[in-house]
């Protein structure tokens, strides 16, 4: 595929699929799809009402970039770019509806030799055991023969003006090796930090629920020392900063874990060990040290009130920053 011939479509336009379709649109011609009519609204007025993307941005990409609500419109690309959100239901199991609906949607406009690449945080195995599955029945074409699938996940991190998607490396993989070097290479040509190639999907969606379960794991021993620490009656970052005087202690401090990453994506990996019938103990242990901070911290606040003689009741508490962290709009997932 030629520079000239390609044409991408991003299918979900939130904190990962907008970005992306603004950098793609500085070379190529690019449609950004969206269910949400609003959501479209806004970008045609080029308004990000996330605040991920200036307005004179995506202005400046308009000649190469389109929206749209109507997947019809999207017939004459040749790359769709799946960038839809991957929750969780009330009992922490991964929740595909919105993946499994997009690659429906998807399936019923591919044509032969179109390449669909996924972004979205999944367990090992989900793009080519669900999605590609779905994609074959809304098709009627047939799997790495007619059509090709990548996996290349997202590494957006909202609100962060300079870590910005340009800049972080990204993994890249196929569904076969001359697709892996065609995901590989449409990749490279606006990621001005590099790809890692990796062998498979499977490969790089593992690495991918990996970083942001690492994280979480981190994140919750500090939280369990910080509780530790208190009931000694020791000053948590007094303690962290002198630990971190030696040059392999890592940086981590307490605090909640909320978003729709770190506080979602390692319930994929437990979902996917025990379907082998592994029973994962530090992941879920973490998750509940995280989850539990929220409550933890409520109470350290009751406590006080009451040490202050401040009547709880009638009392009026004001939150200052609700998001999972600072610059960012998103609500979703928030232990509050």
């Amino acid at each position: 595929m030629n520079k000239s011939e390609i044409k991408i479509t991003i299918i979900g336009l939130g904190y990962v699929g907008l970005p992306l379709a603004v950098e793609f649109a500085k070379k190529y011609k690019v449609i950004g799809f969206d269910i949400n009519q609003n959501r479209i609204e806004e970008l045609e007025k080029n308004n990000d009402s996330t605040l991920e993307i200036k307005d004179e941005t995506i202005s400046s990409v308009r000649d190469n970039l389109n929206f749209t609500s109507n997947i019809d419109d999207t017939k004459e690309c040749n790359i769709y770019i799946i960038c839809i959100p991957t929750p969780i239901d009330e009992f922490n199991k991964p929740n595909l509806e919105p993946l499994i609906n997009s690659s429906k949607t998807v399936g019923g406009v591919i044509k032969k030799n179109d390449i669909i690449i996924y972004e979205s945080t999944v367990y090992p195995g989900a793009t080519e055991d669900i999605c590609v599955k779905e994609l074959e029945k809304s098709s009627g074409l047939k799997f790495n023969q007619d059509f090709f699938c990548g996996y290349s996940p997202e590494r957006i991190n909202p609100g962060d003006k300079v870590n910005t998607l340009s800049k972080i490396v990204k993994i890249t993989s196929g569904s076969t090796p001359k697709i892996a070097d065609k995901v590989d290479e449409l990749y490279k040509s606006i990621i001005t930090a590099g790809t890692y190639k990796v062998s498979s999907i499977k490969v790089a969606e593992a690495a991918k629920v990996i970083e942001n379960t690492q994280r979480d794991l981190n994140i919750a021993l500090i939280n369990e020392l910080s509780v530790i620490l208190g009931r000694l009656n020791l000053d948590t970052l007094e303690v962290l900063e002198a630990a971190g005087s030696k040059w392999n202690f890592l940086p981590f401090r307490p605090g909640l874990v909320g978003g729709h990453c770190i506080g979602v994506d390692p319930y994929y990996l437990t979902h996917a060990a025990e379907q082998v019938n592994y029973n994962p103990q530090i992941i879920l242990a973490g998750r509940r040290i995280n989850d539990n901070m929220g409550f933890y911290m409520v109470q350290k606040v009751i406590q006080q009130m009451i040490n202050n003689d401040i009547e709880i009741k009638n009392s009026t508490v004001g939150l200052m920053g609700i998001t999972f962290k600072e610059n960012c709009r998103d609500f979703r997932i928030q232990k509050l």
